[in-house]
């Protein structure tokens, strides 16, 4: 018999000259292993090259970030021997915004006996990203998923129970099986004070030295390698650099561009960003999830938005009232939710998607609400509010049943909004939240810049064009624990235990420079209007002509206007204060700099990509039904793209997804 051929991975290869004019090759090869879909990952781990115990001590690897992904991350190199330096903003690791999560985290463990599996999880996973995920990623994610929970119990996270003692599971969007592991509606929380723990362990045993309250402002490249990270101490301004033989980027998606999410206003796309700027590709900017369930708006006074978590899909109904005159009445507070009869109600969901009802994925969910507020029938003064209603689950299970379950998060919506919501119906509305899009990495979680890695939100592998819930804190875990701390071994093997410079080299100090000379041309500007004013401007033009659905007209209009906001950003800026203690004016400056800059990638991302697919929603680009219309003949990619220059339009490049086990359809949930 003949010798079957190997699929080979994707490959891309172009000349490539970063903005200090040196020229190094970029290839984009995903480093996918050959053999079945559930034999990759064991066969590539067996391949990778080993670092000897004794030799890792020899070993520095700075991680950036202390959510679940950099937690865990730090953490798990340091109990394998590493030295580690982990940095974060905040004035401590536990306060990273992984704790706000809240629903759950998935894992394929079955305990329903419910026909789930891996790769049931998996299949899931690829057709909840509308077949715009890397396949091979995701399947190795639903593999490690199992994993996760045996780590995070045996770390004493407090996960819910049956009765019995066993670990209870509930359902969440997108699937329709129960797979998702919870602690009420702090999730997020317990299982970062789990990755916190284990992080402070190798801290006090010197393994971990933690850098708080330090902001990285920019990579440092040495012969095209990743080598070290340029660092504001944001008490006291002092500008430090720090070298290591890999560079882990653990920073969190890129949501606050749009100035109102349900991100911490810390979060920031800086980090990534600079990457990109020296070289990394950036991969699928404009994938962006809106999230169903958020607290609607409720005046300009507002600097976030408040998220509900997911979970309460589970037993919650969403609903409009069917006419748009009773909408009306009740917009101007002439009638009360209560007071609509049953059959005066549009329970959207479930009519348009009997199969999932109100379970169907957030892109989904969050379109259809929209959409019903569109037509008249929105439920808050502002237009833009639709009824999250528990009064069924109530009558049916109890209150105190639902209170076990969802009290916490209840109690938080009281006192927001001031409604008690076992007594009245919650309003909700779709919110930016998630981002799927981030630093281009390979099988390895490595960039295309050697020695940089990516992890968690930070890159785009795992969640294609819209997330799964529960599916963040599976990434960022997975990504910590099972994954990078395999796969970073490679690249330290191969370059070997000398292969760190020292801070003297003049990359550091040309880095350093460009860092210092930016802080100071913020300062320097003395204009009128301050950093928050320009976020919030900028977050509008991106809500309006790249949020829940975009078209080429508005896309077009923003490639306009968002240059225009940066050239008045850099003339009329007012930064008060020094670089010589804290200054949060100076920190935000920073950081809508980069989003001006981004902002404009991401509106070119979501112009080239002519089709709607899960969270990217063209209106050009629908089914009659008004469901999103992929073009999988010529968009089955990852846009991946590479910085010019200043004032250059960016390189695009294409990854091809290529799927092997799973066959690309047009979704339904009905």
């Amino acid at each position: 018999m003949a010798a079957k051929k190997k699929k080979r991975s994707p490959k891309v290869k172009a000349v490539k000259k970063t903005s200090r004019s040196r020229t190094t090759k970029l290839i984009l090869d995903s480093k996918i292993p050959d053999g079945s879909m559930s034999e990759k990952w064991d066969k590539h781990r067996f391949n990778l090259k080993l670092v000897n115990p004794a030799n890792k001590r020899k070993y520095e690897v700075i991680v950036v970030g202390s959510g679940l992904a950099g937690a865990s991350a730090a953490a798990s190199l340091a109990e394998l021997g590493y030295n580690v330096k982990c940095f974060c903003y905040q004035d401590s690791p536990r306060r990273a915004h992984s704790i706000a999560a809240q629903g759950g985290i998935n894992a394929a463990k079955n305990y329903q006996n419910d026909g789930d599996s891996v790769y049931r999880l998996f299949y899931d996973t690829v057709k909840g990203g509308d077949y715009r995920s890397r396949e091979a990623n995701v399947y190795r994610l639903a593999q490690v998923s199992v994993d996760i929970i045996d780590q995070c119990a045996a770390q004493g996270v407090p996960f819910a129970r049956e009765y019995g003692g066993l670990l209870a599971n509930r359902s969440f969007g997108g699937a329709q099986v129960s797979r998702t592991f919870y602690a009420r509606g702090q999730t997020g929380q317990q299982l970062l004070l789990g990755a916190y723990s284990s992080l402070n362990r190798q801290i006090s045993l010197g393994k971990v030295e933690m850098h708080t309250r330090a902001e990285m402002l920019d990579v440092v490249l040495v012969d095209g390698h990743a080598k070290g990270i340029i660092v504001r101490n944001m008490i006291t301004g002092e500008i430090s650099r720090h070298s290591a033989h890999a560079v882990v980027l653990a920073t969190g998606g890129y949501g606050n561009v749009f100035f109102l999410s349900t991100n911490a206003m810390g979060c920031n796309v800086t980090a990534a960003y600079r990457a990109y700027k020296q070289g990394a590709c950036f991969a699928n900017p404009c994938f962006t999830q809106i999230h169903p369930t958020c607290i609607p708006v409720s005046g300009d006074h507002q600097s976030k938005l408040t998220l509900m978590s997911e979970s309460l899909r589970n037993d919650g109904r969403v609903w409009v009232p069917k006419d748009k005159k009773t909408a009306e009445k009740i917009r101007k507070g002439e009638l009360e939710p209560n007071d609509i009869e049953d059959k005066d109600r549009d329970y959207f969901l479930e009519r348009k998607y009997p199969s999932f009802g109100n379970l169907v994925p957030r892109d989904v969910a969050s379109r259809n609400a929209k959409e019903v507020c569109d037509e008249g029938r929105s439920v808050v003064s502002s237009g833009l509010g639709v009824y999250l209603d528990f009064a069924d689950a109530i009558k049916r299970m109890g209150e105190n049943t639902v209170r076990e379950r969802y009290g916490n998060l209840f109690d938080m919506y009281e006192k927001i909004t001031g409604s008690n919501a076992y007594r009245n119906p919650m309003t909700i509305y779709p919110a930016v939240h998630y981002t799927m899009g981030g630093l281009w990495v390979d099988y390895n979680l490595m960039s295309n810049l050697p020695g940089l890695f990516a992890i968690g939100e930070a890159n785009f592998s795992d969640h294609g064009a819209n997330r799964l819930g529960a599916s963040a804190l599976m990434q960022g875990l997975a990504d910590g624990y099972f994954v990078l701390p395999y796969t970073i071994g490679q690249y330290l093997a191969e370059g070997g235990i000398d292969d760190r410079p020292s801070i003297d080299d003049t990359a550091f100090s040309n880095v350093q420079n460009d860092v210092e000379s930016r802080i100071h041309t913020l300062l320097s500007i003395n204009g009128e209007r301050t950093p928050t004013s320009f976020h919030r401007e900028l977050g509008q033009i991106m809500w309006d002509k790249c949020g829940m659905a975009r078209n080429k007209k508005g896309l077009e209009e923003a490639l306009k206007t968002i240059p225009k906001l940066r050239k008045e950003f850099w003339k009329n800026l007012s930064v008060p204060g020094e670089n010589t203690s804290l200054n949060q004016s100076l920190e935000h400056a920073g950081r809508v700099a980069d989003f001006l800059e981004f902002g404009e990638l991401m509106c070119r991302d979501a112009l080239q990509r002519e089709e709607s697919c899960g969270g990217h929603f063209r209106e050009e680009h629908q089914t009659p039904e008004g469901e999103a219309k992929r073009n999988d003949t010529n968009f089955s990619f990852v846009s991946a793209w590479e910085y010019k220059g200043e004032s250059k339009t960016p390189q695009l490049h294409k990854e091809s997804l290529v799927y092997e086990e799973v066959k690309m359809t047009q979704r339904s949930y009905k």
